[in-house]
Order: structure tokens, then sequence, then C-alpha cells
């Protein structure tokens, strides 16, 4: 009898996450939530029906992650056939949700890669090098590590000027450090591995041996906390919405929609429930969200940490 094949470290690679419940789950709530944003325009679409076209149809929006006002009643309506989430404001929760979800992701990709990029060219300028360069990097990074986070972001955001773009500005200069240390201590386990020494030996210039030989060896555990940074900063981004920092009333963001909902969030004085779907809409939206990088970073991290192995 032939002996079976070996597997190849890809075939292991799915067999393992196949195996995880808590991997599955998380491939399929972002699967999920990456089709609700590729296909917003179709679930829900951007236009106004209280504005007719010539030809009696209802007019596109110019800006689709600004929530239509479809009914000028300020007073909140159930979930119905036409809303299935309800409406807050005369704002369809169910359009906010959903093109939320494009802003989420918005948010979470550009900070995070931005702020990731950051935190390895200096981590990895301070780790190579050492010396007084190391001393200085990580002092800088640990002055920015002291200041506390939401206060340092809304700071900076009422310097800057309220809005989303201002909002992910701030996230980006204080959500950096983080990366910078962790492949800091990469590379300083890693720099004095013999194919470093080779390629300093051959005359490599430093640029290229972190480029070819150091990054590729260090970067996965940075991608790994970057993935389950996904969901915190989509929170962290809420938060400054819902306190008025981010994005303007009215715009297609889980933060700003509970803003504008916080007059009911309470209910009436006879129920607390009366306006649940208020806050629980664009509230499961955001655990959901969070729930999903988490599970996927955990999965990621059982797959590729070799401590782990």
């Amino acid at each position: 009898m032939s002996e079976p094949k070996p597997r190849s470290e890809f075939q292991r690679m799915m067999r393992k996450l196949l195996r995880n419940p808590s991997a599955i789950l998380g491939f399929s709530l972002l699967t999920f939530f990456v089709l609700v944003a590729i296909f917003a325009p179709y679930i829900a679409e951007p236009v106004n029906p209280q504005m007719l076209d010539e030809n009696g149809k209802p007019m596109k929006l110019d800006n689709p992650y600004i929530m239509p006002v479809v009914t000028w009643s300020s007073e909140p309506i159930p979930p119905s056939k036409e809303h299935p989430f309800g409406m807050i404001q005369g704002r369809d929760i169910f359009y906010g949700v959903v093109w939320g979800t494009r802003t989420a992701f918005y948010i979470g990709l550009t900070v995070t890669l931005i702020s990731t990029a950051v935190g390895i060219v200096i981590g990895s300028i301070s780790g190579y090098y050492g010396g007084w360069i190391d001393e200085i990097l990580m002092r800088i990074t640990d002055v920015f590590m002291s200041i506390p986070f939401l206060l340092a972001a809304m700071v900076l955001t009422t310097i800057l000027g309220n809005g989303l773009d201002k909002v992910m500005i701030a996230m980006i200069v204080f959500g950096w450090m983080g990366a910078a240390r962790l492949i800091r201590a990469n590379i300083l386990q890693v720099k004095e591995e013999q194919f470093v020494l080779a390629a300093k030996a051959l005359g490599i210039k430093d640029f290229f041996i972190i480029l070819r030989h150091i990054l590729p060896n260090t970067i996965f555990p940075v991608l790994i906390q970057a993935s389950m940074r996904m969901g915190s900063l989509v929170i962290t981004a809420a938060g400054l919405s819902f306190l008025g920092l981010g994005a303007p009333l009215g715009y297609a963001d889980w933060g700003s929609m509970l803003n504008f909902t916080r007059n009911w969030i309470l209910g009436t004085s006879g129920s607390s429930m009366t306006y649940w779907y208020a806050v629980f809409y664009p509230g499961m939206a955001m655990v959901l969200f969070v729930l999903a990088w988490n599970l996927v970073g955990d999965a990621l991290r059982d797959i590729f940490d070799p401590r782990l192995k």
C-alpha cells in the first residue's frame, strides 16, 4: 500500500480552523458583515421616499451615509413591515444599521492599517538599531501610552473639531504604541539569528534586511493583534460619536444612532422597554461586529502562534 501524502501547511491550517467552532462562528459573522457592507445599496436603497423626481420615483440620495428623514414626526415608530427595525426622529433604524456596517469597516480598516503601519516602522527601527535610538523611541512610546486613550482622543477631537475624520485622526495618533512595542520585542529576539547575521555579513542594506528577513518572521503576532483591535476601534469611535464628538447626527454610524436615540433609551415612565428597538439594533450590530473580530483574532492566533503548536 502506498503511504498517504503528507498534508501541506495550508491543509493543516484549514483542518485546525474547521475543527474550531469559535473560529467558524467568527468567520461566519465577519462574512455576514462583509456581505451586508457590499450589498448595502440593494439591502437598504439610498433614496428618500418623500422626494420624487420628474418620473414620480423616489430621488436617490447625494450622500447615502446621511440617513433620509422619511417622516416629519419626531415620535418613535415601532418595527413594522415597512421599517423592520423601527424609526427614531423620522430616520429608519434599519437603513442606519445597514449603512453603518460600511462606516464600521471604513473606520476599523483605515485606523488599524495606518496605526499598525506607524507602529511597525517605529518598533522596527527601535528594535533593530537599539542603543540611544531605541531609548528615545521607547520613551516617546511610554509617554503616549501613559496618556488615557479615551481622554486624549476627546481632547484632540475637541481641538481638531467634530467629525468622523477627526475621530479617526485621534485614534491613529494614540493607537500605534501597542504594535510598536510588540514588533520591537519580536525583533529583539530575531535580529541575532544566524540568517540575519549572515545578511549583514553579505553587506545587505539594513532596510532590506528588515523588510525581507526580519519582518516576515516577526509580523504575524502584530497582524493578529491588529485584527483583534478592529472591533475595539469601532467601539471607541462609536463612544466618541455618542458623546457628540464623532459622526454628526443623522449619519449612518452606530454610535451616532445611539446618540440621537438617547432621549428614548430609558423609555417612558410606565415602561422602560417601550422604545427598546432604538438601542437594541445598533447596539447588537456593534456587539456582533466586535465578537466577529475577536473570534477571528483568536482563531488566527491559534493557527499562527508557534507557542500554541
